[in-house]
């Protein structure tokens, strides 16, 4: 299974830290995952009762499974150790900081989410941002006709 990356995550906010977490899943979900049945758009993870959950992330239902009381944006519990919990909800009473998912893949055969700590950025620093990316990749381009 390739790795499935939140694209928007890195543009929208600035990733302070990461961390990797187990998902609990149907084994319906695990299937549609692994068919890139997925989408990141406007997900965010969520602490309740010293619990973590990963919000409004979308699974479609698996083409070939029972597609009868499935719903693609439920709650899915994460699974982190009770200290790694306790740093985030420290982490997450500082102001303008939230928990995003970066990343899903797969692992000697499990399903993991990175999850990061994130900082929304500024109008003016995505521009900085895709200025800052079409530099580089102009850079790029001039090397490789250099080298050639």
């Amino acid at each position: 299974m390739k790795r499935y990356i939140n694209k928007k995550a890195e543009y929208e906010y600035k990733i302070l830290e990461r961390w990797e977490a187990g998902i609990s899943l149907k084994g319906i979900e695990v299937k549609s995952i692994r068919e890139g049945k997925i989408n990141f758009t406007n997900s965010f993870i969520r602490i309740k009762r010293e619990e973590v959950f990963l919000c409004n992330f979308h699974i479609s239902p698996y083409s070939k499974g029972n597609k009868s009381d499935y719903e693609p944006k439920r709650e899915r519990k994460l699974l982190l150790h009770r200290k790694e919990i306790k740093s985030l909800i420290g982490k997450l009473t500082q102001r303008g900081l939230t928990l995003i998912p970066l990343s899903i893949y797969c692992k000697k055969g499990k399903i993991k989410i990175e999850i990061g700590l994130a900082k929304g950025r500024r109008l003016f620093d995505k521009r900085r941002k895709l200025r800052e990316k079409s530099a580089e990749e102009e850079t790029k381009r001039v090397l490789k006709l250099f080298n050639k």
